[in-house]
């Protein structure tokens, strides 16, 4: 990006952000303050609080500089992946990590945790993140950094979704890239094999060493897929580029090409335009409905926005008690699951949930340091699980699959992100997500408790 350009983007965000805050510290006492977006990712479908101040952050959404040199960007806080990704690769560039679906903003994936198939290499989006600017609870506006005067806001801020304050930029670290990816899709009859392949296969000092990007998919209990990519300058001799954002469904690729290559940007965004395998619920996979069904609509955020509709009218619930069926319990969630106890998870899930197919997604912290709100284990290597469908409901117990789920992510030493459905009591919670570190830095920077309360955002 040239130097003009980059003025003018760092007086602009200079300006939007004078605007926010000046918008920000005008909302009387007392009353609660959110920030105003375009999409969610988040799966909890509460309606509209009157109680609550929508902030419109519509000129926080831009790519301020991409500094190819040092490889970094200066990014604002609701820009979306798309945007970054867009802005990023014309300099031959990427984020260390960008999670799976196009309109994932920068902090929201920083403030919400996020993952994808380099997470083995570079743990979570937030690893990578230099300094940021926020804006407080009690209105003020702070740098930072891993260190000084605000590092206890830096180290808290993952996982604490909003309730500690406001991304309003980022300096995120950037990796080269290569135009194409090449695939290698490694089958497994059983849980234990693919655990043991990820496992080798994310030896940073070994196997790992030259793979870039690492992740699975689970179809049944006896066909598992280990998917390894790496950055190639051109296919390979005779070898087709594949599209998957047409009429081929990436997924289904898995079982019929061992090998595939793939541009860039489009490996990147491989997952959004069937949101995984989950427009398969609104028939978006069936080929006389892909093919009336315009392009631009197949995109994981249209999908979230219909799922939105029906969660808030009850329209599959009522379907169901019209034609005498069962309702369906929503079970969307993302765990994490030390690679050693991965079979037994898909044992019991396998048997006693029964979705498929299932993500899988290893990942281990980049360095030494840990973040309080997420204990994961420093050189620990975890497996993401991500499961996203619905399943009959148990009568009298509307909960019942997701409460099994969290007794099970304990049980075996995992985590569980904040994003969905949460079931744990106040004391869990806060036990599970150090309540005491999350309480010093409230206190400090959000005394009167002008933004919500992590367990009661996530929770209540």
């Amino acid at each position: 990006m040239n130097s003009s350009v980059a003025s003018a983007g760092r007086s602009d965000h200079a300006d939007a952000v004078a605007d926010l805050v000046e918008r920000y510290r005008a909302v009387p006492p007392g009353q609660r303050v959110r920030l105003g977006k375009p999409s969610s990712n988040l799966f909890r479908f509460g309606g509209s609080r009157p109680d609550v101040r929508l902030l419109d952050t519509s000129r926080l959404t831009s790519v301020i500089d991409v500094d190819p040199v040092a490889r970094t960007a200066d990014v604002q806080g609701m820009t979306t992946y798309e945007d970054l990704v867009d802005a990023t690769l014309a300099h031959g560039l990427m984020p260390l990590v960008v999670p799976q679906l196009k309109t994932i903003t920068l902090g929201g994936a920083v403030a919400g945790l996020g993952i994808e198939s380099t997470s083995f290499r570079h743990g979570l989006p937030h690893e990578s993140v230099l300094e940021m600017d926020l804006l407080t609870g009690s209105g003020d506006v702070v740098t930072a950094r891993p260190d000084g005067e605000h590092a206890d806001l830096y180290a808290t801020f993952p996982n604490s979704y909003g309730t500690l304050g406001y991304t309003l930029r980022l300096r995120i670290e950037l990796q080269p890239v290569a135009p194409f990816v090449r695939l290698t899709h490694h089958r497994f009859g059983t849980a234990t094999e693919a655990a043991a392949a990820i496992e080798r296969l994310c030896d940073l000092d070994g196997a790992g060493a030259g793979i870039d990007f690492v992740d699975g998919t689970v179809f049944a209990g006896g066909e598992q897929y280990v998917t390894v990519g790496r950055f190639v300058d051109e296919p390979m001799p005779g070898a087709q580029v594949s599209d998957y954002t047409g009429q081929q469904v990436f997924y289904r690729s898995l079982q019929q090409r061992p090998v595939d290559h793939l541009t860039t940007r489009d490996y990147i965004w491989r997952w959004d335009t069937d949101w995984f395998w989950c427009s398969r619920a609104f028939g978006v996979q069936n080929p006389l409905v892909r093919r009336v069904w315009p392009r631009r609509y197949r995109r994981s955020d249209v999908y979230r926005r219909l799922v939105a509709l029906d969660q808030r009218h009850g329209i599959t619930n009522r379907i169901s008690d019209l034609t005498h069926s069962p309702r369906q319990e929503m079970v969307v969630q993302d765990v994490e699951i030390p690679v050693e106890n991965l079979d037994r998870f898909l044992e019991v899930f396998h048997r006693d949930v029964g979705i498929s197919p299932v993500w899988l997604c290893p990942i281990r912290l980049r360095g030494k340091r840990e973040w309080p709100l997420y204990p994961m284990e420093a050189g620990r290597l975890y497996v993401n699980v991500g499961f996203w469908s619905t399943v009959d409901e148990v009568p009298g117990r509307p909960d019942a699959h997701n409460r099994l789920v969290e007794e099970l992510v304990a049980e075996l030493g995992g985590h569980k992100s904040l994003y969905s459905t949460v079931h744990y009591g106040e004391d869990e919670f806060w036990r599970r997500y150090n309540g005491d570190a999350y309480r010093a830095v409230k206190d400090r920077y959000d005394p009167a408790g002008r933004l919500p309360g992590l367990y009661s955002k996530v929770v209540g």
